[in-house]
């Protein structure tokens, strides 16, 4: 099977003539609209610093139960620290996804009061490096989002700064995720069920196994198959809100293995991108035309992170 999304090459919107930013910035848009994916290269990711956050999440789960669960931390909705096996469920769904998952947030290094908004980030007092390497990873991951947005509101017309103060020490969540092996017939064939991700944009790494489809246009599921050291970036509902429905939040969802392979575990990073929560989400002028009438009311980027986390049950 070829290549079921489009692949960008990042260098290009950096290091390249007018003409080549010209056209990185059409590529990325016209992907987002048309399905709301897209695979990235010279991303400036780099590669060591992936395997070595991934060996070391690998090492982080493989700890027994009663361990990792010191690092879950009541209260917070799962948005710093460890989330056990079957917390979390898609909003229409009741099953719980068979996944369990630690997150890292924003590090505020300079003296912006939104630091007091945001918890502080969980240590492993058995491995450090692996929420050292989270730290490092997400700056990575922050770096290459911000010149994202920067293409994309290019591509809207925007003004090229436009995202650059409300991303600032934005609410972010590097997450990883570990989907143990399939030990028994699971009740359901989904490891994560359907569902749109909540952000500006997602970063996802390339998962350590296959699984991951997409619902297109045609209502078809696609596989998502990375190529090596190329990031994949999807739409989130923000995104998709802030423009109307003119940039396309496309869902999408984790399937099991076939049998054979349910002894392997997989193990996935994305890094979900997200605003300050004063960010205001009303959608833009420019997106709003007859055949594309106003489908939102104005809110905020956190009032809306609110009301999502209920509806997945993180949040009481």
């Amino acid at each position: 099977m070829g290549r079921t999304i489009p692949v960008v090459d990042l260098s290009k919107f950096r290091n390249g003539n007018a003409q080549e930013r010209a056209e990185f910035v059409q590529e990325i848009g016209t992907a987002f609209q048309d399905i709301g994916f897209v695979g990235v290269k010279n991303h400036g990711i780099p590669k060591a610093l992936v395997d070595g956050f991934y060996s070391s999440a690998k090492s982080f789960f493989g700890l027994p139960v009663d361990t990792k669960r010191q690092y879950e931390v009541p209260g917070l909705a799962g948005q710093r620290g460890y989330t056990s096996f079957g917390k979390e469920h898609a909003k229409q769904s009741d099953v719980p996804d068979l996944k369990e998952f630690f997150q890292i947030g924003q590090t505020v290094l300079d003296d912006d009061p939104i630091k007091e908004q945001y918890p502080d980030n969980v240590r492993v007092g058995e491995m450090t490096e692996f929420t050292d390497k989270g730290d490092e990873l997400y700056k990575a991951f922050e770096s290459a989002g911000a010149d994202l947005l920067h293409a994309i509101a290019i591509y809207l017309g925007l003004p090229e700064d436009y995202f650059v103060a409300k991303i600032h020490n934005g609410n972010s969540i590097l997450r990883a995720i570990h989907y143990p092996p399939i030990t028994k017939e699971p009740d359901s064939a989904i490891r994560a069920e359907q569902h749109e991700d909540i952000n500006l944009i997602t970063l996802l790494v390339g998962a350590s196994a296959g699984g991951l489809q997409l619902l297109n246009m045609q209502d078809e599921w696609l596989p998502i198959m990375p190529e090596e050291d190329e990031i994949v970036i999807n739409v989130g509902d923000m995104l998709q809100r802030l423009t109307n429905n003119y940039l396309k939040s496309t869902t999408h969802r984790v399937v099991n293995p076939p049998r054979e392979e349910w002894h392997k575990p997989r193990l996935s990073i994305p890094f979900f991108l997200h605003p300050r929560s004063e960010m205001d989400l009303t959608c833009l002028e420019s997106c709003i035309t007859e055949e594309r009438p106003l489908a939102y009311d104005p809110i905020t980027a956190g009032g809306y992170l609110d009301e999502r986390l209920r509806e997945i049950g993180l949040k009481k």
